[in-house]
């Protein structure tokens, strides 16, 4: 699935590259590069999509800090054999609101608390608190390479509880969303 069409302009702008650079990479005109971002033309799904693939790029380019940068490599992790109250426990022990769950060194899912208020509506309080994280837990998270460029995980996060960050296929580092708030200082 590809972002908006009318996202292309805010895009290209944010990276600092003419609608002429645009279109070459992309293999279009410049007047249509104008039309699209005028709103007055729509692209066929191939263009936009080389349109977006060298925005990626260029956007990848402009970014000289990767996940490693922003990632805390202190990952807090349980289970799937823990209970939701230990996870509940850690969470308002460490003002933390997303925990990795790990069986060995394989990430299996990530408890969290908008997961756990989802829950509780079904089940009730004292059944919660029993509740094992392997029948509660929610999907494995995004996992991205050391060397991601930063600007691509903003997106991400907006869809994820957290982004856990790899290097050379070992898990080493967690991204929330607060930790994408560094980007900014």
């Amino acid at each position: 699935m590809l972002p908006r069409i009318d996202s292309i302009k805010q895009i290209r702008l944010k990276i600092g590259i003419t609608q002429k650079k645009l279109a070459t990479m992309a293999g279009i005109s410049t007047s249509m590069i104008n039309q699209i971002e005028s709103g007055r033309s729509q692209p066929s799904y191939e263009t936009a999509k080389r349109i977006f693939e060298s925005l990626a790029k260029l956007e990848g380019e402009s970014s000289s800090h990767t996940a490693g940068d922003f990632c805390s490599k202190d990952i807090v992790k349980l289970k799937p054999s823990n209970t939701l109250h230990d996870a509940i426990k850690k969470m308002h022990e460490l003002s933390i609101s997303q925990i990795p769950v790990f069986d060995n060194s394989d990430v299996v899912g990530v408890v969290s608390e908008d997961g756990i208020v989802k829950h509780l509506s079904d089940l009730g309080e004292t059944e919660l608190k029993k509740a094992k994280l392997s029948d509660t837990m929610d999907s494995v998270p995004p996992i991205v390479d050391f060397d991601t460029p930063a600007n691509v995980l903003v997106p991400l996060i907006r869809y994820s509880k957290c982004i856990l960050v790899s290097k050379k296929s070992k898990i080493i580092g967690i991204i929330t969303a607060s930790d994408t708030l560094k980007m900014m200082e």
